[in-house]
């Protein structure tokens, strides 16, 4: 699910905004399944209206800020004190629920002209009654709380590719790529995601590509966020726009290299799971190729192939610093594969629409060899994909997936969608919606003690069947809320025979105001 993100200035002719509009139309048809409604009208905040009813020369700049409010009410599993390790534990000992209220804005002030533009966006983002604070630990444990306002976006861009096929962005900023499923900007979380980066894109009506390297930032709660030195990533993202008549074709190699040294940094002012990475050196190819809007009239349909090579080291949050420098580097080889079909009833006023979806991303065969074949999902946006509870990642994991989506008004939409998880192998973990493993080293292997490696239990994770719908009540103004719940499979209740489980639920409600 997306947040309602800032329109472009109304002078759009600027090569930036034209490009910006292009990438948000393409998203929007990527992300089909369920996509927040646009307001009746285009509404560029209090301040630009203001601004550029009294000027024309304003609608060059970008005046706002978005604010967004969420209580999030946790059953059983998810975010919680517990942490995943005792996702459905039924033991009282075992806090799996979790109630708080999140909180963020995001000012920002942005120029685009004909050949330059710039932005600067802060984010002050915050959570109250979070179970999971606590004061000694990294980020006292608050992933989604950042003390204070800190710098999201900063950056500048040169170029205009109606005159030059060849533009620059240089700072930080956001990278959102095809679905998202490798590399997006992660509005769902409250701190989001960017990037310290340098971006150059080539453009013309053949090909394009964007070409980029930089690292990610992290959330820092006792200091300036920062991107580190030792964690780098790269790409190169190609598009063609005239390769097929009917289809989206896009393909990509994206690169990801941390040194072994950054196991020393700093890490108390950053919670888990964003902590440090893993040495590595790992990459990612893969094909995306989706029909165009209305290309197959009520039909459409995507695949996206995905394959990895490289070595990397079996690190996670959890890790000591010691344990990270003597990790050995595993020969890393994965693939993950995704499948989607999807029917709109075109005709009809309120568009209901049906789609299957399967994802698929491969595990490990073996947890003492010196090969890794877990996928590694980089930097996604998962809450749009794996269900809302937000329990798995694209690692290890096979996700059927059914959505049917509604638009009852021009400004309201209610979607029902329902998934069955499969572990691909249980040789392997079952890993959270950030990609850390399940693993309680305490427990003995098929005691049902509580989750680790298992070989011997059945496959099936569990169903989840999510509810969600979302009005926008006023051009400045959404209100989404969704209830969910998951119901445990053989792999869940075989894991936590000895302490008991329980199925789990979630809901949420929340506010977005564009001001």
């Amino acid at each position: 699910m997306k947040t309602i993100h800032r329109p472009a200035p109304r002078h759009s002719k600027g090569p930036f905004a034209l490009l910006a509009l292009s990438l948000t139309a393409a998203l929007s048809s990527a992300l089909a399944q369920y996509a927040p409604p646009p307001p009746a009208r285009p509404f560029p905040g209090f301040a630009n209206e203001r601004l550029r009813s009294e000027n024309v020369y304003m609608t060059a700049w970008d005046v706002g800020v978005n604010y967004r409010l969420r209580f999030e009410d946790k059953l059983g599993a998810g975010f919680t004190d517990a942490g995943s390790n005792w996702d459905f534990s039924r033991r009282p000992v075992d806090d799996n629920n979790n109630s708080y209220l999140l909180s963020r804005a995001l000012p920002r002030v942005a120029y685009t002209g004909k050949r330059t533009a710039f932005m600067l966006e802060g984010r002050a983002s915050s959570s109250i009654g979070d179970e999971r604070f606590l004061a000694t630990a990294p980020g006292k444990a608050l992933a989604e709380n950042d003390a204070g306002l800190d710098i999201h976006q900063a950056f500048v861009a040169l170029g205009n590719h109606k005159e030059f096929p060849v533009s620059l962005k240089i700072g930080r900023q956001e990278l959102a790529y095809g679905d998202q499923r490798l590399v997006g900007h992660f509005r769902w979380n409250n701190n989001a995601r960017t990037f310290d980066a340098l971006k150059v894109r080539w453009q013309n009506p053949i090909f394009g590509v964007d070409l980029f390297t930089g690292g990610v930032v992290y959330n820092d709660s006792h200091n300036l966020n920062k991107s580190n030195s030792q964690d780098h990533f790269s790409g190169a993202y190609f598009n063609f726009p005239t390769l097929l008549k009917n289809e989206i074709t896009e393909a990509y190699l994206l690169a990801r290299n941390v040194e072994r040294g950054i196991a020393t940094d700093n890490w108390t002012g950053v919670p888990a799971p964003f902590r440090f990475p893993g040495a590595q050196d790992t990459y990612t190819a893969g094909v995306r190729v989706k029909s165009k809007p209305n290309a197959y009239d009520p039909i459409d349909y995507g695949v996206e192939v995905m394959y990895q090579f490289g070595n990397r080291t079996a690190v996670f949050p959890a890790t000591t610093p010691a344990a990270a420098l003597a990790a050995p580097r595993l020969d890393h080889r994965a693939f993950a594969t995704v499948l989607q079909a999807g029917y709109t009833w075109t005709e009809n006023a309120r568009q209901p629409r049906l789609a299957f979806i399967y994802s698929f991303g491969s595990g490990d065969k073996s947890a003492t060899d010196t090969k890794s074949g877990t996928f590694q999902n980089l930097f996604p946006t998962n809450h749009l994909f794996y269900g809302y509870m937000d329990l798995s990642s694209l690692q290890n994991l096979h996700d059927f997936r059914i959505a049917y989506t509604l638009k009852p008004t021009t400004t309201s939409v209610i979607a029902l969608e329902g998934h069955s998880h499969f572990l691909n192998r249980t040789t392997d973990f079952w890993y959270n919606v950030a990609g850390v493993p399940r693993n309680v080293t305490t427990a003995a292997v098929g005691s049902g003690g509580s989750y680790r490696i298992n070989p011997g239990y059945g496959r099936h994770v569990g169903n989840e069947l999510d509810i969600v719908a979302a009005w926008t009540f006023r051009p400045y103004a959404q209100i989404e809320a969704a209830a969910c719940r998951y119901f445990r499979g053989n792999y869940v209740k075989e894991s936590l025979a000895a302490v008991g489980s329980k199925d789990a639920s979630y809901f949420y409600v929340q506010l977005t105001l564009n001001l």
